[in-house]
Order: structure tokens, then sequence, then C-alpha cells
């Protein structure tokens, strides 16, 4: 039956699919294949257009594309001339969003050279354009791999990545967060070591992820070759990681590296994560759901049943957006590599019994991001060489809390010259200051509707503006040219 409904999808513009509530729209490439395809990661701008990053092995390089309402816009290469990165199918730039604040992180290769670093890109207008790259210091003379970043509830980046002593050995995860959008870097503190292992799987890149004062690291351990995933956690802004604890129960012992790491989200005290292992012998995807103040394991469980003709699973990823939750990996059956979904609006009520799919051949690993009722899938497809695109929409349901206050609000143009234009909804009273970048008020109003600020005689740099109206309170930063 699922054959029939995909081929009926081809021949037509839109797709229902019953078990998971999702109408899909038809599959596009992002952009030709002269960009390449390797391990695409997508976020969402504060309007709900997603932004993907994705390698090409070739020169080294990590592309950038995001859509601008109609169409993808023309990849733009983010490493300048004098820069190459890591990328493979399976690890590259990773990629995190707060509204129109967007990261960028990559690895400087050669990899074994301790002189070359993490790197991050940061964007103040939705990846219309990106500031120059800022390594991230205080790495010593360690190598550094695998970088991947979240944001904290402000916007400020917060970036995981493994080290290593000059020997490549004593592998651990550590973090570093900026408290000035990317600017600076504070001293990287360890995240990983909460098994009995002192070493991490050498091999395998992790996960961060955030919520309020919230963060987990998520990466797979090498105790004595037993390859399970374990998480740091934090309760003060990623400052520090005082707990840890096991979220996979698979034992799993190989002597070989998986090269395949875990992805998690955060729902109040809860931390859901998603990996592959081959403890029960076949490479297969799980889904776990944990309690961060405890560290029990609430439940644990393979994402799909037996399906004839399955012979391996991997590259899991998860998102969510309020109680709505989706998970996509890649699995191969009777020699076909699929993308599978599964997805819920509310879980709550855990998933449904069935998965839906993406796409039928030639995948190696995808991403999926929700937002205000729409699902978004990117994946690397390797018969055309290119990075697709798929979107659905779904109807989510209602929490109690206004989701679209800060996308309510409008703030243009960014970068600013001589004004700033903030247009509230609904002429609802609000009040508004702005903030240098050293936190220094230096403009306060209230006002109702249309506002336009002088901004004329404000010093070229960054800043931010604070809305508050009905006990509400979001931040967004321009810059002044």
């Amino acid at each position: 039956m699922r054959k029939i409904l995909l081929l009926s999808f081809i021949c037509i513009n839109t797709f229902v699919s019953a078990q998971n509530g999702i109408t899909w729209t038809m599959g596009m490439n992002i952009s030709t294949n002269t960009y390449s395809n390797m391990h695409p990661r997508m976020a969402l701008d504060r309007l709900g257009n997603p932004l993907v990053v994705w390698g090409k092995m070739s020169n080294e390089s990590a592309y950038f594309s995001k859509w601008n309402g109609t169409a993808f816009t023309t990849p733009v290469k983010l490493n300048p001339s004098w820069m190459t990165i890591a990328t493979a199918s399976w690890q590259s730039a990773d990629i995190a969003a707060h509204g129109d604040t967007v990261y960028v992180v990559v690895k400087r290769t050669p990899e074994t050279n301790d002189t070359n670093r993490i790197f991050i890109f940061s964007s103040f207008n939705g990846g219309n354009s990106f500031n120059t790259p800022v390594e991230l210091g205080f790495i010593a003379d360690s190598i550094s791999r695998f970088p991947t970043v979240t944001t904290d509830a402000t916007g400020n980046p917060i970036v995981a990545y493994m080290k290593f002593n000059a020997s490549f050995m004593d592998s651990r995860w550590v973090v570093a967060k900026s408290t000035d959008y990317g600017n600076t870097f504070s001293t990287d503190v360890k995240a990983s070591g909460w098994g009995s292992s002192a070493e991490v799987c050498d091999c395998c890149p992790a996960a961060i992820v955030s919520s309020s004062n919230k963060s987990a690291i998520l990466y797979r351990d090498n105790n004595s070759n037993i390859r399970d995933i374990w998480t740091g956690i934090s309760n003060n802004d990623a400052a520090s990681f005082s707990t840890g604890f096991e979220v996979d129960n698979n034992n799993w012992m190989v002597m070989s590296c998986p090269s395949s790491g875990p992805d998690g989200v955060i729902i109040g005290d809860t931390l859901y994560s998603t990996f592959m292992s081959s403890g029960s012998g076949n490479y297969r995807t799980y889904f776990s759901k944990s309690s961060i103040s405890t560290g029990a394991i609430g439940s644990f469980s393979n994402l799909t049943g037996a399906i004839p003709g399955l012979s391996q699973q991997n590259y899991p990823r998860i998102e969510t957006d309020g109680n709505a939750m989706a998970v996509v990996w890649k699995q191969t059956v009777s020699g076909v590599a699929q993308l599978p979904i599964l997805f819920t609006n509310n879980i709550s009520n855990g998933f449904p019994a069935s998965y839906d799919t993406v796409d039928l051949d030639n995948i190696t690993n995808a991403d999926v991001a929700l937002k205000n009722g729409k699902i978004y899938v990117v994946w690397q497809d390797d018969a055309t060489g290119t990075v697709k695109y798929r979107r659905g929409t779904y109807t989510p349901i209602s929490t109690g809390i206004n989701k679209e206050f800060e996308n309510n609000f409008s703030i243009f143009p960014n970068p600013a010259t001589d004004k700033l234009n903030i247009i509230s909804p609904d002429n609802k009273i609000f009040s508004l200051n702005i903030l240098n970048s050293f936190g220094e008020n230096i403009y306060s109003i209230k006002a109702t509707s249309n506002l336009q600020i002088e901004t004329s005689s404000f010093a070229s740099g960054l800043y931010f503006i604070q809305v508050n109206s009905q006990n509400k309170l979001f931040t967004q930063k321009f810059i002044k040219q």
C-alpha cells in the first residue's frame, strides 16, 4: 500500500499521510549538484523559513541556502579562501537559529593540526549575510573536531566539540558559551565522562540541545568498546555540566568505529533522544525518554517494529515545536535506502504505530524541522548528488501559550542605517529598550502600533532590542551600519 501511495504522489501536487496527519507538497532540489550534498543540516528563521547548510568534499567547503518565500537562494560558500573545513556524508557543518540570528559552526582542516580549530559564522539578518568567522579560543594545544551548536533563551550560541590531547588521546566533549552573540567565547568546560570510561567514542559526532536554562550534550561513550549513548546535563545555561547519565541501555560492544551520533530535544524536565545501536546484533534506531532531574529512563524502544527486508537503520534526527515531534532516519529495505518519518502533533500521546515515507531511494542522511504547523525535511540524495527538500503541513494542538508573540512584531530594516521601524500588532501598547553590545541601555520608549526610531546618531555596531508587551519579553538583534 505504501508504494502505491508514493506513486500517486509523483503524479499530483500533494500527498496526504493518513497515519501521521501530514499533508505533503512535492519535493525539490535545493540547488544543482555542482554544490554537492554532504550531510545537510537545517534551522528555521523567525518566520519559519528553512535555512540549510551542507558540505562539499571536493573543495572542503560549507554551503548555505535559505528559502526566500518562493524558492531557495543560490548557495553561498561560507568558508573564505584561507579555510578548508571537514565534511563527509556523516559529519560536516552544523547550524542553529534564534529568530533571525543564525550560527554555523565548522572544523578547519586538517583535523590533526592543533592550530586548525573550531570556527563560527554569525548572521543577524536571517542568513542574508554572514560576518567574518570567529575562532573559538582556549583550545590550547588540543586537537578538536565535530562542532555542534545550539542557542540559549536569549539567542547566544552554545558550542560543543570534541577535544584530544596532542597525542590524539584523552577524547572528551567540551562546551563553550558566548554571552556577546558569538564575538567571544568562555573557556570550554568538560561535559562528558559520566560513565565509568574517561574517554568518548572518538569518531562519533554529538548533539547539544538547550531549553530555558537547561542544556544537554548527547554523545557516544567508549567504555572498553561498549559504545552506548550518554548525556551531560547543565542547569545553569551551559556554564558547567554537573551531572550526567546514560540514555541507552543496549550495552553495545563493538571494536570498530560506528561513525554515528545521537540527537535530542528537551521539553520541560524530559530529554527525548534518538540514536543508532547494534546492541541487538542489527543496526537499528532507538527512541529514549529520560528525566533530566533524576536521570531515570522513562521509556526506551525501537523506532519501528519488524520490517520485512530491513537490513539496517542509521542517522536519526529529532525535532519538536511545542508538543509536536518528528524523527527522521535512514533505513535500508531490500537493498533500497529509504527516508522514513515518525510524527505526532502531541508527544504526550506517543508516536503512531506506523511511519510515513518521505522518499524511497538513495538516501544517506536527513534533517527535520517544525514550526507553526509546518514540517520541513532535507536530505542527502546520492542518485542526483543534490540536497533535496520537502514541506508538509499538520494541525498543531493548542498549548495555551501565544507562540506567535515574537513573530507578530516586525523590526526592519536589518542592518539599519538612519532609521529603524517597529510594527506592533493590533495597536498593543509595548515598551522598548535598545542596548549596545556592552548591555548598556541607550534608548527607551513606550508606544503603540508603528514606531520609527532615528538611528543616524548610533555608532556602527551590534545592538539589541528588548520588546515587552502583555508581560511577554523577546529580544532581537540589529546591526547599525
